[in-house]
Parts: C-alpha cells; structure tokens; sequence
C-alpha cells in the first residue's frame, strides 16, 4: 500500500526511524494491522528491546524467522521478523514478475553480504555460496582510500561513496593492472571478517593513498577494480548455475546499473529483476512480505514503485516570488525547450532512491552546458552523470533499448550526439523509460517536449537537498527553488517560475511561440498554495 521512509521529506539519508515516520505510516493504514513485522539485524544492535523479539542478519531458512503475540492499542496482534538477509530475497523475489512457485537464482549483494542461493518451487531457500565478505563496503572504500577527506579512522566506509564510484569507473582507460593497482585490488580484496578502514594505513606509501579522486590514474583503477569485483560473482555463476534459469538481485548493490547490465549480457540467466528499492529501503517491505507468506502461504505482492506519501501542499511560502502559470504540457515542454531547469512535482514520491518522474528535476537534455548546471544545482561533483527519462516507445531509436526500464537500473549506449547532457563519458545512459500506463503526466509531458523538439526525452535527476531525501513539502520546495538556483518548480497543477532567474527572464523576452499562452496567469502574493489554485481559477473564469 505505501512505503515510509525516515530519509524522505528532506531529512538525512540513512535516517532512523522517529515517531512522526511511524505515525504517517499509521496514517495510512485504514484497518487495525493483522501482523506487526520487523527486519533483523545485528545481535546487540538491535532497534528495540523487549517481548518483541527481533531476528539476526544472516539466515535463509525459515528457522530464521520469529513468531509472537503482542498488544498493540489494548488488542492482540500478531508479532514476526525475519533475518536481514531473507529480507533481501523476500523483497526481490515478492516483487518480481516471476509467478509464484516458479524457481530460480537469487543474488544478494550489499554492503555487508555477497552470496548466491536457488528457490525452488516451494519456495525453500537454498544458500549456494558466500562469494565475498562486504562487497559494498570494500567498492566503497576504494573512493575513501584515494579521497583525503575521508576520515579513515572510522569503522565503516560511507554509504554515499559506492555510487561516486560507479560514475568513476566509467572513465577508465586502462584494460591491465599495474604493480600499483594489483597491490591496492588484493589489500582491498583480501579475505577478513572485516575491513577497517583504519587498516587503509597499512597502504600509505601508496600512489593512490589521498591522491584525490579527479587523479586519471585513480580512475583506471577504479574500472578495473569495478570489473574484479564482477568477474568474481560472474566465475562462480558460470560455473555453477545452470543455463536458462531466472535470476533476482537484491542488496545496495542491485543500483550498480553497469553490474546489472553486464548480468544480462552474460546470457547465463532467462531473465534478471532487480526491484527498484534493491538497497535497505527494500527490507522492510521484504520483512513484510515473509511475514505475508508466513501467515498465507503467498510470496508475492502487487505494488507500485509511486507508493510513498503524497506532497503536502498546505505549508506557508513566499509565493510574490514566482510568476504563476497553469502547467499545461505544451508551455512546460517549451520552457524546458529553452533551457529552463524545472523541479517537476507529482502524486506521491518513489520509494527506494531514484527519482522516477514523481520528485524530479527536469531539463531539456541537449546541451554539455545543462548538465554542468544540473551538478551545480545538486552540489555534487561534475564527473556525476545525469540520467535520462524517455518516452518507452523512442528507447529503441535513441538508446537501442527494445524493451521496458522503468526503474533506472541498466545502462544502455546512446545512439545519437544530440543528447550530451545524459550521456555518459562511455557513451551510455541510465535510461527511465515512460508510457502512459506507468507514469501518465510525465508522459503526457514528454510526447509534448517530443512535439515541439523531435525528442521524447528529458534530463531526470532526483529533487532533494544534498545528502537529503526526496522534497516532499511546498515550502523546501520553494527554498530549494531559491537557494539551488532553479527556475521554477510544477506542482499540483500550477507552475510557479522564479522571477529573479535569469534563464525565466531571459525567456519572457525572447519570441514568442505560435500556439501556446505563455502569459502568467497571476503574479500572487499570497503565502498559501489553496488560494494561489483559487487565484488560477477566479482569473479563468473572467
């Protein structure tokens, strides 16, 4: 039904949970709660204490699981938790379209845990093998080890690293090893329970030790320690799994798009699905679906990946700022057309961390320029590449992708020099692709900027504040408007565009196009959204 996460509305990412989270959750819920379900974690580390007893980490039979009674509100309700690790599985497996009962592989790949498993058609879980101890942890540490800013005294890497990385490692040159490479690639592999990363200190003679991560040489190793640490999964599955079987992916590092697309050029496998919210943002809802096929015997679930909360309107802002419009397609589309950065508002925000057109910052995907700008407005480094959305139907002849990827997890080679902003170094993009059916306003938005360009696609980068989750209030939105240098934002019908930009004004004064009302409706003063929906309506009326 709906999926709370303590880091959206702009809190901290990786945010614990606190009371208001639980009570918008509640909020949801329309009936008193069957069964109360908690992920597992690590033993003496747990989230709460008490007759509620909460599973581990690891594990994959249903041995792994607790069972309970408890009160809740004066009734009883039944208590269950499931291992961290069946999470995982569950999550994948619950969401994917695989029907029920049908077998296949399973790989969990995370920060922590690096193994493949088998289900079989009664849905027993099967562990194959543990390839690598902290497959995340040690992709991660890679970036602290050469950023000198990392403090390399901690315990664990930073969870925002492994996704730098992934950029990095599209700019690497070089196909073999130095003796430089090769020491760092075997100290970061090595067999232990766990890297430290104070034992980074061990290695401080090295080249890459602190050189900074724009180093060119730091990049060519990041490639070829991207591609060991594949290679590793990829011999063992080659090995020993069977041709032709379907496999899942689950784990933080499920949002490697390169690693899941090279999954699926290997050919090992029927099909690969990798559930948009593979990262722990998947576990709760995994934990939930044991608990589901627990009690009824069902592992699967339908489910919508714009299953988060609805954007609250009601929060008081400076709205004199903004020259109000109606967000009809054809005045958006030619206002992205003319390059203005627009934040892009509708129905409830994405679970899981990408941005699938529902809190999305929008533009129009020509130009090197905009995507240097879009880096500038996240505050985020310029090597970060800048993701397109596209119309499903166009994904063929722009990216040679023939299929639908509605959740940005695969990489595909752009076909055309026209997009520069969403191509990357290697000439690929992490394409979202859109039809009517899964997103129908961004849709409708982009066969629009198609009609008035010849291309159905837009930049789509994430609408948040830096190291914050998705904005989900009328008022951060209206400060991140401001203080990020965007042009305006889309919300709820209404277009507000910011008359201090330059990139607005500079439109207004320009030609104006045939067909289309580019006149604010109403430049308002009101501090409140109702009444500035109120103001649109009264001067449409006249």
């Amino acid at each position: 039904m709906v999926s709370i996460e303590a880091e959206k509305n702009s809190n901290f990412r990786y945010s614990p949970i606190f009371p208001h989270d639980l009570f918008a959750a509640l909020g949801e819920i329309e009936e008193f709660p069957d069964v109360l379900s908690i992920g597992g974690w690590w033993p003496g580390d747990r989230a709460i204490a008490g007759p509620a007893a909460q599973a581990g980490y690891r594990g994959v039979s249903k041995d792994h699981t607790l069972v309970g009674q408890q009160r809740l509100l004066g009734k009883q309700v039944r208590h269950f938790s499931s291992s961290h690790e069946r999470s995982h599985l569950l999550c994948a497996y619950g969401m994917s379209n695989l029907p029920a009962g049908t077998p296949c592989y399973a790989l969990v790949w995370e920060g922590s845990i690096g193994a493949f498993y088998e289900i079989d058609d009664q849905m027993n879980i099967t562990l194959l093998a543990d390839i690598m101890n902290e497959p995340g942890h040690r992709y991660a540490l890679l970036y602290g080890f050469a950023d000198p800013t990392f403090n390399k005294s901690g315990d664990f890497s930073r969870h925002s690293d492994a996704g730098k990385l992934m950029a990095l490692a599209s700019y690497s040159l070089r196909k073999v090893a130095s003796n430089a490479d090769q020491q760092l690639i075997d100290f970061l592999l090595q067999k232990c329970v766990h890297l430290e990363p104070r034992a980074c200190n061990e290695l401080r003679h090295s080249q890459y030790y602190n050189c900074g991560t724009d180093n060119p040489e730091f990049r060519n190793l990041v490639g070829l320690f991207s591609d060991k640490i594949f290679d590793t999964f990829y011999q063992f599955a080659k090995s020993n799994m069977k041709r032709g079987m379907p496999m899942i992916i689950a784990g933080g590092c499920g949002l490697n798009c390169d690693w899941n697309t090279k999954w699926k050029e290997t050919g090992l496998f029927s099909d690969i699905f990798v559930p948009p919210v593979a990262n722990d943002s998947g576990s709760a809802i995994g934990t939930a679906i044991d608990a589901q096929f627990h009690f009824t015997g069902n592992p699967k679930v339908d489910w919508s990946v714009y299953a988060g909360a609805g954007f609250v309107t009601n929060i008081s802002f400076d709205a004199s700022l903004y020259d109000l419009y109606e967000a009809n397609y054809e005045l958006i589309a030619d206002m992205l057309a003319n390059d203005l950065i627009i934040g892009w508002v509708s129905g409830k925000y994405e679970i899981g961390p990408r941005a699938l057109g529902n809190r999305s910052i929008l533009a129009a995907p020509f130009r090197e320029s905009t995507k240097v700008r879009l880096n500038e407005i996240k505050q985020r480094e310029q090597f970060r590449p800048i993701a397109p959305v596209c119309l499903e139907d166009d994904a063929s002849k722009w990216f040679g992708c023939n299929h639908a990827s509605p959740f940005m997890l695969f990489t595909h080679r752009v076909e055309t020099n026209a997009l520069a902003a969403v191509t990357h170094v290697n000439g690929t993009a992490r394409i979202q692709t859109v039809s009517f059916e899964s997103n129908r306003n961004l849709h409708d938005l982009l066969i629009a900027f198609r009609k008035r360009t010849g291309y159905g696609v837009l930049c789509n980068t994430s609408l948040n504040f830096n190291n914050r989750g998705f904005i989900n209030n009328i008022g951060d939105l209206s400060k991140y408007t401001i203080e990020h240098n965007l042009d305006g934002f889309v919300v709820e019908g209404c277009a507000y565009l910011l008359k201090a930009s330059n990139a607005y004004r500079t439109y207004l004064d320009r030609p104006k196009c045939v067909g289309i009302d580019e006149s604010p409706k109403h430049s308002v003063s009101s501090s409140e959204h109702t009444l500035t929906k109120r103001l649109i309506e009264s001067v449409e009326s006249k």
